[in-house]
């Protein structure tokens, strides 16, 4: 929908928050747009308006904070298109407005239950949305905003009640559920109610410095129907690939650019977010790959704690012990501290042998690879599939690397930039 070259916004005011990005900006609040924005347009347009005039959401406890709902509105739009394009539980982990990681609710193997420290007996569909979500890259996840995508229930809500998290948004809560999480944080934890009915504006509008900038909001609907474009030799692209390739591209579209994601068996195991060049953010998503694989080595997994180590200490133990050679000496005497006696070292030689075994790995990208070398790198961490945009005047170069690797790569056209 086009607009006038004179454009009147009008804005009703709903609500103080806590302060904006920091703590000396006092001022900051959320509005609603107001009917007054569409005088003078079409019926259609009014009546589209009118739907964007409410709330998508409702507060149902604590004090919102600008940076929250900025990770909820994001987070949100997120695990609802994985719902739509996926039809499964969906939970998005968001840390300052990118996800941290993003799942669907595929069972969890007895290796990961034991690695993520949860009984996948009692876990549902939902809570293992979450707990798939939250260990991507748990570290980032510290602190973070939970989105989920179906009505949370008591076994999401036990989930949630153990991590560090600061607000979650969701489609409504059972009673416990709710009761439990308003425990959270001394009773101030954010809890908020999405609206499914709310319809956003065609348009998007935001101040930078005085200047108003306007856009079509990006509406693209991602579908497995996007990934049948297979342009390398092998074509042999499979369901479970595609569900991963529709999670890691609706995960970079609401991911600050440049951007790129790795998935596998319905979860984000790497996201590589905000670098200016592309092969640094397969880089960063693969180190955060490796990170994850790594916590499943048997070595990792049979550290003896001291007894009455937290659950968040052995976490934190786990994942330096993953790279104890690149300790400083205060830094490894306070980690040691953790253990009755100093662990086994975990050799570069066994690391390099356990990650031999990664494969079946899914990468995608926000935008075209501009050159193979983003290719090169990722055939480090086990990438069998790709999904991009294509559209580089070296798309023959990229493919050419991906055969060298018999890696499957889909073109389906769609840029999703997130700025």
């Amino acid at each position: 929908m086009a607009e006038s070259n004179n454009t009147t916004r009008a804005y009703n005011f709903v609500r103080n928050l806590k302060y904006g990005c920091n703590p000396h900006q006092k001022f900051a609040a959320i509005y609603t747009l107001d009917e007054k924005t569409w005088e003078g347009a079409d019926e259609k347009t009014k009546n589209a308006g009118k739907n964007a005039t409410k709330m998508p959401f409702q507060v149902l406890n604590g004090n919102p904070g600008y940076i929250n709902l900025l990770d909820a509105m994001n987070a949100w739009q997120l695990v609802l298109e994985l719902k739509e394009a996926l039809n499964l539980p969906a939970a998005a982990s968001f840390k300052h407005v990118s996800p941290a990681g993003a799942a669907v609710g595929t069972p969890l193997d007895a290796t990961l239950a034991e690695v993520y420290d949860v009984d996948a007996k009692a876990m549902t569909p939902l809570a293992t949305a979450y707990i798939r979500a939250r260990h991507a890259d748990p570290k980032s996840s510290f602190g973070d905003f939970v989105a989920l995508s179906d009505r949370v229930d008591e076994a999401t809500a036990k989930i949630l009640k153990r991590e560090v998290s600061d607000g979650i948004i969701a489609p409504g809560y059972d009673a416990k559920a709710l009761e439990i999480l308003k425990a959270k944080k001394g009773g101030k934890y954010l809890i908020l109610e999405g609206d499914v009915t709310y319809q956003p504006p065609a348009n998007e509008y935001r101040e930078v410095y005085g200047l108003c900038f306007a856009q079509k909001r990006n509406d693209t609907v991602v579908t497995k129907k996007m990934f049948e474009n297979v342009v390398t030799k092998n074509k042999n692209m499979p369901d479970s690939a595609v569900i991963d390739g529709v999670l890691a591209t609706i995960c970079a579209k609401y991911t600050q650019s440049n951007s790129v994601g790795f998935s596998k068996n319905g979860q984000m195991v790497g996201v590589g977010a905000g670098q200016q060049s592309r092969v640094d953010c397969v880089k960063l998503a693969g180190s955060k790959l490796r990170v994850w694989y790594l916590r499943q080595h048997p070595k990792v997994r049979g550290l003896k704690f001291k007894k009455g180590s937290k659950r968040v200490e052995r976490l934190n133990a786990r994942l330096a012990y993953i790279d104890e050679v690149e300790m400083t000496g205060p830094e490894r005497k306070a980690w040691l501290k953790y253990f009755d006696e100093a662990p086994e070292r975990l050799t570069e030689q066994e690391k390099k042998e356990f990650l031999a075994g990664l494969g079946g790995v899914t990468l995608a990208s926000d935008a075209f690879f501009p050159f193979r070398d983003n290719i090169d790198v990722a055939s480090k961490y086990g990438v069998k599939y790709i999904a991009q945009p294509g559209g580089s005047t070296r798309d023959a170069d990229v493919t050419s690397a991906c055969d060298e690797y018999d890696m499957v790569m889909a073109h389906h056209g769609v840029r999703v930039f997130h700025h």
